[in-house]
């Protein structure tokens, strides 16, 4: 606080001399605003000495990982108030490898509020290396190529319509006199630190009175953010679609999703097929998301290349669609035994036909989705409008991806 008032008697005496009072007025407006934030801050940091803040911070609505723009400051005013009238040492004080084990060990909702604090922790705490784990932790089992080449898109697009650009102070004013407000800001930022906050950032936060949401760009902590914060969808795959339909049990289909931070679950978009709308699906549970093994499109046929190698007992995921206007799904199922076949380990040629059976044994025996014939040597698309078109096969061959299936087998036989 001593340091906002010497700053602020500094800039009154500046005020007195004629050349710069205009950009003065400008500056000790803003200014103004700042000391009482850092007063609002100050007040906040003793509340929670006193024990007080703890109701408080429990009451509040917030996404822990955005906090707003101006809470930030107050508590970065905090820790600079703190520093200086305590004269306890900060913690930059230490060494360069001690402060990035720290940083190496804190959460991501820790390391997003410890960039926060000044602008030499924010530019450590914002580096790729550190966000890396925590991205391959949370979002690596749902996010594939094709969510990684959405999200350039996605910045591509902010980036056209000025999403990631930065606004000038104060939502008003010419580009002349924002240009001398900001030389202002950047001078005086040196001799209190506060100032520094009041800086344009690159994701336009700190004006209007709104959260500041995640900095758009391409670094590993922007994308995290980003979906945390729900605001990005990414297409992924989800198993048994529109909460167990039973009409898509041990199945597994594209779809868009953006998470919930509230529920720590999904909401699923469903692309429109046939007559059918787009269908919305929410509270998809983690363990029915996965990254889509192969980039094949859904409506594209998916080019098989493990035919040869098929034998009986092998598990498989094979496209499904009801006609030709809906999208494949991915369908579990085993390879089976001839009908020639008594089923004999020692006796059996079935690898040896150019016909390969598939079982799909959630189904009860005699139903017509509980068996399909395919081609080995000339496989494409096989069915009819009756009994829908059978696409591309994918042999399992992760122990992770027949266990998760099994996980997923219905209680009662499908008719």
């Amino acid at each position: 606080m001593l340091s906002l008032l010497a700053t602020f008697a500094l800039a009154c005496l500046v005020f007195l001399s004629k050349p710069c009072a205009r950009e003065m007025r400008l500056f000790l407006s803003t200014l103004c605003q700042e000391l009482a934030l850092a007063l609002l801050g100050f007040l906040a940091g003793f509340r929670l000495l006193g024990g007080v803040g703890a109701a408080t911070a429990a009451t509040e609505d917030a996404m822990p990982l955005m906090p707003s723009f101006k809470r930030k400051r107050a508590a970065a005013a905090v820790v600079e108030t703190a520093a200086e009238e305590t004269g306890e040492p900060s913690v930059l004080d230490l060494p360069e490898l001690t402060i990035e084990c720290i940083l190496a060990r804190l959460p991501p909702a820790e390391l997003r509020n410890m960039a926060a604090v000044c602008r030499s922790m924010r530019e450590r705490c914002r580096a790729d290396h550190l966000w890396e784990r925590h991205m391959s932790e949370k979002w690596g089992g749902v996010l594939g190529h094709a969510a990684r080449e959405e999200w350039r898109t996605y910045l591509a697009s902010a980036s056209e319509t000025g999403g990631a650009a930065g606004c000038s102070l104060g939502g008003g004013g010419g580009g002349g006199g924002s240009g001398r407000h900001r030389k202002w800001l950047a001078a005086l930022s040196c001799v209190c630190p506060v100032v520094s906050w009041m800086r344009p950032r690159a994701d336009g936060g700190g004006g209007g009175g709104k959260s500041a949401g995640p900095v758009l760009d391409d670094s590993v902590m922007s994308c995290y953010l980003s979906m945390e914060s729900g605001k990005f969808w990414f297409p992924a795959q989800v198993y048994n679609r529109e909460h167990g339909h039973v009409g898509f049990m041990m199945s597994c289909y594209d779809a868009e999703l953006s998470y919930d931070f509230h529920t720590d679950t999904f909401r699923a978009r469903y692309p429109p097929h046939g007559r059918r709308t787009v269908v919305l699906e929410d509270g998809v549970q983690w363990d029915r998301v996965r990254a889509p093994p192969v980039n094949t499109h859904a409506h594209d046929l998916h080019v098989s290349d493990c035919l040869h190698e098929l034998r009986p007992g092998d598990n498989i995921e094979i496209q499904w669609r009801r006609n030709k206007e809906f999208p494949y799904g991915w369908w579990y199922g085993v390879v089976g035994h001839l009908e020639s076949c008594d089923g004999s380990e020692h006796f059996c040629r079935c690898h040896l036909s150019d016909t390969v059976v598939l079982e799909f044994n959630q189904y009860t025996p005699g139903s017509r989705w509980r068996q399909a014939l395919v081609n080995r040597k000339d496989h494409r698309e096989e069915g009819n409008e009756g009994d829908g078109f059978y696409g591309g096969i994918r042999k399992l061959r992760s122990k992770d991806e027949i266990s998760k299936w099994r996980q997923l087998w219905p209680t009662d036989i499908l008719e």
